[in-house]
């Protein structure tokens, strides 16, 4: 059943994504900044492609559900870690990021171990800050390209936009943990599968 799930057309796109991240590492550290860029906008095409697929195919998979959301994380936290290791990218806005991240992880972890909860939906918040994040990866790469005035205010403007969204859907995140443990019942806490807020 996992493997079926695996064979997917959606899920085939989501594991594309995957393969173009060690490509795109490989063009920054050389300083290929428009391959890097290039490679970049087609994992977003195929990210948005997936879903499309998904719903249009009725292909929507468990492994989808956990496949999406880890590919996403994977591709946006490593270059952001590797554009601040290359300065593009100051440390603050990196450090932010795989803060909440890493926390998030670790809480979605204990919740799940201790109360089975898992069935959080991603909140209008995270949504707003991987949106963010995306953008701010592709103006601080077409920095790089075309170092025009309007880039630069482009990128500084959605750098402190993930910076803020981000510190706003950790807040949020904190807050839904808090509201789910007052409410939970020991059947509801297993009760389905579900995203956990990105």
């Amino acid at each position: 059943m996992k493997l079926r799930q695996l064979l997917t057309a959606p899920n085939q796109l989501t594991l594309l994504r995957m393969l173009f991240l060690p490509f795109i590492v490989i063009s920054l550290v050389d300083g290929h900044y428009l391959t890097a860029l290039t490679l970049f906008v087609l994992a977003g095409i195929s990210d948005g492609l997936d879903g499309l697929l998904a719903r249009r195919l009725h292909q929507q998979t468990l492994l989808g559900q956990y496949l999406d959301p880890i590919a996403d994380k994977l591709l946006m936290s490593t270059l952001f870690m590797v554009l601040s290791i290359l300065h593009r990218i100051p440390w603050k806005y990196t450090v932010m990021v795989f803060g909440r991240d890493i926390a998030i992880l670790i809480t979605s972890a204990v919740l799940y171990t201790i109360a089975g909860l898992r069935n959080f939906s991603p909140s209008i918040f995270g949504k707003a800050n991987t949106c963010a994040q995306i953008a701010a990866l592709f103006f601080v790469m077409l920095f790089e390209v075309e170092p025009a005035r309007v880039v630069w205010i482009a990128r500084t403007v959605l750098l402190w936009a993930t910076f803020a969204f981000t510190a706003i859907s950790w807040v949020h995140y904190a807050f839904l943990v808090q509201t789910r443990l007052r409410t939970v019942h020991p059947h509801d806490a297993r009760s389905g599968p579900g995203k956990q807020v990105a």
